[in-house]
């Protein structure tokens, strides 16, 4: 009988590591980093603890009676998150976890102290807008948020799939954000505001629009990916920038129209510049053109500026943009609240639950970057602002790497979404550009925004795992035969 032997000529009994057939060592495989995850996710919820046990001594020099309570249930809901994401995401970026989850405990924390304003013998005036309840509420939300991010990890297990539903989404993200458009006010207005951006029914409130910036992220990448070599040609070139054709620029001005009419009907400017920016960007990626985005960024100023002529409510954002100290007791009362507190807070802080930032309106939401500011200081918001810097970096990064196109578009307007939508508000409330109404995200008061948020975080998350999970190894043994001699 003849011995066994490969295709190669070499015995199957021989060294595999020795002589030229021999078989290549096994390649290794990454780790998915989950325990440095893990030990973060520890570090997070220290972090939110000691921000709430602050929170207390500096309201009535004792320690929070609710500590043990609101830090055990937000130590389960981050560890569950945790072992979801070694179950369903095991490649996944270690980072993103981690820090959404500190801005959504920093929030809490915040949260809790303008609840407890005034209340319990502690100084300051009661919010109106805000009962005993509301951070148990926001707790609540934060669960309800989590399991979106579970949920969205189970269902979603490559995110390429989601291409098949682009025009269905497309369609959902447009009802959702036409919808308080057309409901009678008493349902749809905030409170003290003229924005139409809400759902209000027997004390519940939803807002469309946040879960409408993830449908149309989706849309926009599905768009672009079956048309980008179209909107890539170049027509004229002048100043040194290929323009694009004229028979191309029907999406860009359906876009700008959309806005437009967001702006107009439901004087939402936060809204208007939100989805138009997204798709103006995303364009830009898919194209590489920046000619794209000078004529996004042109129509937009045009399309401001006509509003503001043509609309009150509008041109009265710009009039407290340029001086809001000139009607501090009227329309500007708000943005000088805020810049007010700021100016207060100066470098480092009154100290958490030592400030006065429940004299601003509305600011458990709009204004919530101006309680940090003037209780945290300017060192704090911009510790804010990195932790927010580093989420955009995480998701550009898992753009950059995942080999998909459209996961490639997907993420990188995930990323940039979350980015705009952190500069609107914050460069609104410190008037860098006219205030808008808007969340920002992880830390506002509310559902919506919340778990909308979480489920971005977890679209990220699955295009990371997908752009860091290796690829199958071969089988080392295919190819092998036997030769067997007939006895």
């Amino acid at each position: 009988m003849s011995a066994i032997a490969t295709p190669s000529g070499q015995p199957l009994g021989a060294d595999a590591g020795a002589g030229p057939g021999s078989q290549p060592d096994p390649v290794a495989v990454p780790r998915g980093r989950r325990r440095t995850e893990l030990l973060m996710l520890i570090f997070v919820v220290g972090v939110v603890l000691l921000a709430y046990a602050n929170v207390g001594l500096g309201l009535n020099g004792k320690v929070p009676a609710g500590l043990f309570e609101y830090g055990l249930a937000f130590a389960i809901l981050v560890g569950a998150a945790h072992a979801a994401v070694r179950w369903l995401a095991p490649y996944a970026d270690p980072l993103l976890l981690p820090l959404a989850a500190l801005l959504n405990g920093l929030g809490i924390v915040m949260i809790y102290r303008l609840q407890e304003a005034g209340r319990g013998g502690n100084p300051g005036i009661v919010i109106s807008t805000m009962s005993s309840s509301t951070t148990t509420f926001q707790v609540v939300y934060t669960a309800i948020g989590m399991a979106a991010f579970v949920a969205v990890l189970a269902f979603i297990r490559q995110p390429r799939t989601l291409q098949r539903y682009t025009y269905t989404l497309g369609a959902i993200g447009l009802a959702l954000v036409a919808l308080p458009a057309v409901l009678p006010d008493s349902i749809s207005e905030v409170p003290g505001t003229l924005a139409k951006i809400q759902i209000s029914v027997g004390g519940f409130t939803v807002q469309p629009e946040e879960f409408a910036k993830l449908a149309l992220a989706v849309f926009f990448a599905g768009y672009l990916v079956s048309k980008r070599d179209v909107l890539a040609l170049a027509g004229r070139h002048v100043l040194g920038i290929d323009l694009p054709r004229a028979r191309d620029l029907g999406p860009v001005l359906i876009a700008w129209g959309v806005s437009l009419v967001v702006l107009i009907f439901e004087s939402d400017i936060g809204t208007s510049a939100l989805f138009f920016g997204l798709f103006v960007v995303m364009m830009y990626v898919a194209t590489q053109r920046s000619s794209w985005l000078i004529i996004g960024f042109l129509l937009f100023i045009f399309g401001s500026f006509v509003a503001g002529e043509l609309f009150a409510h509008v041109r009265d954002r710009f009039v407290v943009w340029l001086d809001p100290f000139k009607y501090v007791h009227t329309i500007g009362y708000q943005t000088s609240q805020g810049l007010y507190g700021l100016g207060f807070g100066g470098v480092l802080g009154r100290g958490l639950g030592q400030g006065q930032p429940y004299l601003t309106p509305l600011v458990q939401s709009d204004f919530i970057t101006t309680a940090f500011g003037e209780e945290l200081g300017l060192a704090g918001m911009m510790a804010l602002l990195l932790i927010y810097g580093l989420i955009v970096q995480r998701g550009l990064r898992a753009a950059i790497a995942v080999r998909d196109p459209f996961s490639k578009l997907l993420a990188g307007g995930l990323a940039f979404v979350l980015a705009l939508q952190v500069f609107v508000i914050v460069g609104g409330v410190t008037r860098l550009i006219p205030l808008t109404g808007i969340t920002t995200p992880f830390l506002s008061q509310g559902g919506s925004s919340l778990i909308a948020s979480w489920m971005g975080i977890a679209l990220l998350m699955r295009i990371s795992d997908t752009a860091r999970r290796p690829a199958p190894q071969p089988i080392q043994d295919e190819g092998m035969t036997q030769v067997v001699r007939a006895g």
